[in-house]
């Protein structure tokens, strides 16, 4: 099925939200629209496997693991209709002039990714995906001091806050992250 208007939408949230886990629900549905899906995600993220995007709950997708935008646009069907990218804030901001191009000519575009790195400033391409895109869906997670609703993405170094001049890009999961609110993130500095 051909898109009569491409569109770009983007899922984004902190660690722990549901960003991969809701990108999937959406590739799902595509699928079962008889649509031609292609997802793709960032080499550097090899947490579940090398081509596969797997959210936190287990569920998965297979996915072509790229570089940089200009190997993903390379691996691109002429056919798809629909493109996924998971982790989108890995991405080099030549996601942005992609994502725009592909919408322009009917393609469907849904990125997922952090919108904030660990020290709770806008990252990578997302900012300007996010301004630039028909839909934006903003997941919270659960914050794991209070419980209330959780939009930062906290960096854990045994067991303490990690330090602002630390690298931004550190892969990891549940030993290294945690969900925060806004009151409990803390950067040393």
């Amino acid at each position: 099925m051909i898109h009569h208007r491409g569109r770009l939408e983007v899922i984004c949230g902190c660690m722990f939200s549901g960003k991969t886990e809701e990108l999937i629900r959406r590739v799902r549905r595509a699928q079962i629209a008889r649509q031609q899906v292609q997802v793709f995600k960032p080499t550097i993220d090899t947490r579940y496997g090398a081509t596969k995007i797997t959210s936190h709950n287990g569920q998965g997708f297979e996915a072509l693991p790229c570089a940089d935008s200009a190997e993903l646009a390379a691996r691109l069907d002429a056919e798809t209709t629909v493109v996924a990218v998971d982790e989108a804030q890995f991405f080099d901001h030549g996601l942005v002039r992609l994502a725009e191009q592909l919408a322009r000519r009917g393609v469907r575009v849904i990125a997922a990714g952090l919108d904030l790195d660990f020290r709770a400033e806008p990252f990578g391409p997302m900012p300007e995906l996010m301004s630039l895109a028909e839909e934006v869906t903003k997941l919270h997670a659960i914050c794991m001091v209070c419980g209330e609703p959780a939009t930062r993405t906290q960096r854990l170094v045994n067991g303490e806050p990690a330090h602002y001049n630390d690298p931004v890009i550190l892969i990891g999961a549940q030993e290294r992250y945690e969900a925060r609110c806004r009151y409990h993130h803390i950067v040393l500095r």
